[in-house]
């Protein structure tokens, strides 16, 4: 059986963020004025109400959000040579925490050869990671370390570039990708839009957790079918604690 290259070091991620407060109106001063600086622009001229504005986009943008989630999924072939999967959500209010337990995962890797993997990964998961890291003051590892790298040297996969093959004109989401390949949805309680509310209103992060761990698996099966291979079955498939 074909096996993927360098599982062992392979590691799916997703990550779920908020805006940084529950509302625009217990930012600080220089924060709201900078916020209206970037609605201004990404609104072009249109009226926009700045409360439900920040709480609405605030969140995907890694100088007004946080990261509140991070899901990895590991995947491993056992006896008789099935693939196997297995996800673990980490998820705080502290981000520094939650970074930092990201990082301990690991640690006992050569961090040189881990590859990442997730769906615009590259455009949203490893920036993101790496602004929010050295906010919190937190030294990047070297996955997620680009400086002085040559682009072959960068050990970054994104479904979503590998589907483009080559076409930037468009964006195919994870959940459209899972539709074409016949792949159960990740989509099934609440979608990204939802996560801002979720956490603020409902205060479910448990909730969110389960949501991000159905991204990863979903990435991971895209990622198979793209590399010719079949779905990872259910029952090969670990949810951790």
């Amino acid at each position: 059986m074909k096996k993927i290259a360098n599982h062992q070091n392979l590691i799916f991620l997703d990550i779920e963020t908020v805006s940084e407060s529950d509302s625009f109106g217990n930012l600080d001063d220089r924060f709201q004025e900078l916020w209206i600086k970037k609605a201004d622009i990404l609104n072009r001229g249109e009226e926009y109400d700045p409360e439900e504005f920040y709480f609405d986009r605030a969140g995907i943008y890694a100088e007004f959000g946080r990261i509140i989630c991070i899901s990895v999924g590991i995947l491993y072939y056992d006896e008789d040579e099935q693939p196997n999967l297995r996800v673990k959500a980490l998820y705080s209010d502290n981000e520094e925490e939650l970074l930092n337990s990201f990082i301990e995962l690991f640690e006992k890797k050569d961090g040189s050869k881990i590859q990442l993997c997730a769906h615009n990964g590259k455009e949203f998961d490893f920036p993101y990671l790496s602004r929010r890291m050295l906010i919190n003051g937190i030294k990047l590892p070297d996955y997620l370390d680009l400086s002085g790298k040559k682009p072959w040297e960068i050990q970054h996969l994104d479904t979503l570039q590998m589907w483009r093959f080559g076409d930037w004109k468009s964006f195919t989401s994870l959940d459209l990708l899972t539709k074409v390949f016949d792949i159960p949805s990740p989509k099934s309680d609440i979608n990204g839009s939802d996560v801002n509310r979720v956490y603020y209103e409902e205060n479910d992060l448990e909730r969110i957790a389960q949501y991000c761990n159905q991204d990863v698996v979903a990435t991971v099966q895209v990622y198979m079918k793209m590399k010719g291979l079949g779905l990872i079955e259910k029952e090969n498939i670990t949810l951790l604690d």
